[in-house]
């Protein structure tokens, strides 16, 4: 995640993939798609089994990571439109804009 928390690494969408500690890095430095690796072991539904999932491909990890960072970008302009409509709305009912900003703070 960036500062913002918007998904901006592989790492983020391989998470959202499975619970638990699936996969890791063969080099921690370089967190890179050919660096993915998957434990031989982890914890499913609280039992520490042999590691059920497959490593997914490259292109599976770069789409959900899209998936992630559209579904981010969405809400964020969702956020920043239901303001705008907001503080309209508060106009037209004859507020004055340091009124509407000691309602919303902004």
């Amino acid at each position: 995640m960036d500062d913002n928390n918007r998904p901006n690494h592989i790492e983020d969408a391989l998470v959202q993939l499975h619970s638990g500690q699936w996969f890791g890095w063969s080099d921690s430095k370089n967190k890179i798609y050919a660096n993915l690796i998957l434990h031989p072991k982890c914890y499913v539904d609280g039992v520490y089994k042999d590691n059920p999932y497959s490593k997914p491909t490259e292109s599976e990890v770069n789409a959900k990571l899209t998936e992630m960072q559209t579904a981010f970008d969405n809400a964020k302009t969702k956020q920043t439109n239901d303001e705008t409509s907001g503080k309209t709305k508060l106009k037209n009912l004859g507020l004055t804009d340091d009124e509407i900003k000691a309602l919303t703070g902004k």
